[in-house]
């Protein structure tokens, strides 16, 4: 049955996880020739386009968080779908294996990680007939990063800094809206959205994500969704959220709007959102074979343009070098906007580790230590592991726990993606540490300063979720909150929201 069927998927996921498709990637570099240089969106902006290049050229996974693999698959009438389920998930498990997917499948019962991305609901695959002599594979990886800043509106609702979004086109685009001005950094601006206008709870949320398959360059066949698709893209880039939240022109590359009917009594609109490293590709297939007949979204006829022509992240003199682990005084001195370059050990802690320290002592001693908000891509090479991806993860999941993780073992630096709230700003001030924020999705460009892995602790938590103990050379990120109770996060959201209330009265 279908002998190339599964080497065809294992290709798929391989080239969706490295490769990001060419609307994508056009979008990317008209982003960054908007924003003027040395900006911190254009530093960013560098940084990310390095990174694509890096992921290309090494076949590495763009983000290390590589999400929950999505198929939708449409197969010839009669085919045997049970088949193919069997062969697409033998096929992420591989994928698992060769490091080009991280593992992320947990058991929400248990805290336990699989460990090849397989288990009840994981991988999610739809399955669709059609009338024709083919099969179809579509794949979207989404991280968890942007998949929690999806949102779902029940109208009419009041909205901060927009006011009240009633049944209608307008109050759809408020809420539009709302969704980009609430992901900020945390879903790694600039994104695309994919929306859906009625349906029930679950349906919206279905449709809202199918969107994202349409190419950023289409034109939506519903003129009345087509319009607000552009009125929104015409409006949205004046939030000055820019990339990462850092204040800029680009925040969203994308907006793809879908409409069902829905019951009398609902009015939902869904959010899918998605982070700049949108990675979705598809294939046709044989049916008789199996075998790649057409790639979707690329040719591989056409050579691969790199993103930059020159090379990427360069030192302008004035960044900061800072040795872990580190002084009360070396931190005191730095200010929200300074470029550090950190050099020494650095400790990953993600949800289990920081959720594990508020019971128990760590187990590395964390005073003056550099912390680090990942779930690296690591791979095993005899004894020894190597982290091959190693992006930063949302920050403000931690905000439970960080201000007192702090105190309690005198962390000097936070290193994360998209900010963290005001308990963790006054523990920052009071005990004199910063947050340093990384370039979301950026894992193969931050993996190239981790020089070794030094030991893992917890790795029973899965290799995500594990304190991995690592030593680095000019890891590169930006002071966004200092220990002076300055935070650029707040700056960027009052700013923006300033620029909605401006909006909503257009």
């Amino acid at each position: 049955m279908l002998p190339s069927f599964f080497d065809s998927v294992l290709q798929l996921i391989v080239r969706t996880s490295t490769d990001l498709p060419p609307d994508v990637r056009a979008a990317m570099a008209a982003a960054l020739g908007d924003e003027a240089p040395g900006t911190r969106s254009a530093q960013a902006l560098t940084i990310i386009a390095q990174n694509i290049d890096l992921a290309v050229d090494t076949e590495g996974a763009i983000c290390q968080d590589t999400g929950m693999p999505t198929f939708e698959v449409r197969a010839p009438v009669g085919a045997n779908q049970i088949w193919m389920r069997g062969q697409i998930r033998e096929a992420v498990a591989e994928a698992t294996r060769r490091g080009k997917l991280r593992p992320n499948s947990v058991d929400s019962i248990t805290g336990k990680n699989s460990g090849d991305n397989l288990g009840p609901g994981t991988p999610i695959i739809h399955f669709d007939q059609w009338e024709r002599d083919s099969i179809e594979i579509k794949l979207i990886l989404k991280g968890g990063g942007c998949e929690n800043t999806n949102a779902q509106y029940a109208l009419p609702v009041e909205l901060a800094h927009l006011g009240r979004a009633d049944r209608t086109l307008d109050g759809v685009r408020k809420c539009i809206l709302h969704a980009v001005w609430n992901a900020q950094g945390k879903g790694c601006a600039p994104g695309a959205v994919g929306v859906c206008v009625g349906g029930d709870r679950t349906s919206g949320y279905t449709h809202a994500k199918e969107q994202l398959f349409r190419t950023l360059g289409d034109v939506n066949p519903d003129p009345r969704l087509a319009e607000l698709e552009a009125a929104i893209m015409s409006t949205v880039n004046n939030l000055d959220i820019g990339t990462m939240g850092f204040g800029g022109k680009v925040t969203l590359i994308g907006c793809k709007i879908a409409a069902l009917n829905r019951l009398p009594a609902s009015f939902f609109v869904s959010v899918a959102y998605d982070c700049w490293a949108f990675r979705r590709l598809g294939v046709v297939l044989n049916a008789s074979t199996g075998a790649i007949d057409q790639w979707l979204y690329r040719d591989p006829a056409h050579p691969i343009v790199p993103m930059l022509d020159q090379a990427g992240f360069t030192r302008t003199g004035r960044e900061v070098a800072l040795k872990a682990p580190l002084t009360a005084d070396a931190v005191q001195s730095l200010k929200v906007g300074d470029v550090v370059l950190v050099s020494g050990p650095m400790f990953t802690g993600r949800d289990a580790v920081h959720s594990y320290l508020m019971k128990h002592e760590p187990p590395v001693d964390l005073s003056g230590s550099v912390l680090y908000h990942c779930g690296p891509v690591v791979m095993k090479e005899g004894d020894r592991w190597r982290v091959t991806a190693a992006g930063p993860t949302t920050s403000i999941r931690e905000e439970p726990y960080q201000g007192e993780i702090i105190r309690r073992y005198g962390v000097r630096a936070v290193i994360g993606k998209g900010g963290m709230g005001a308990k963790t700003l006054a523990a920052m001030q009071a005990h004199g540490a910063v947050y340093l924020n990384a370039i979301g999705g950026a894992a193969q460009f931050y993996a190239r300063a981790i020089k070794q892995v030094d030991g893992v602790s917890l790795l029973e938590f899965g290799t995500p979720e594990a304190m991995w103990h690592l030593t680095v050379e000019d890891f590169p990120a930006i002071v966004t909150m200092d220990a002076h109770g300055n935070s650029l996060h707040e700056d960027v959201e009052e700013g923006s929201g300033r620029q909605l209330e401006a909006i909503a009265r257009l």
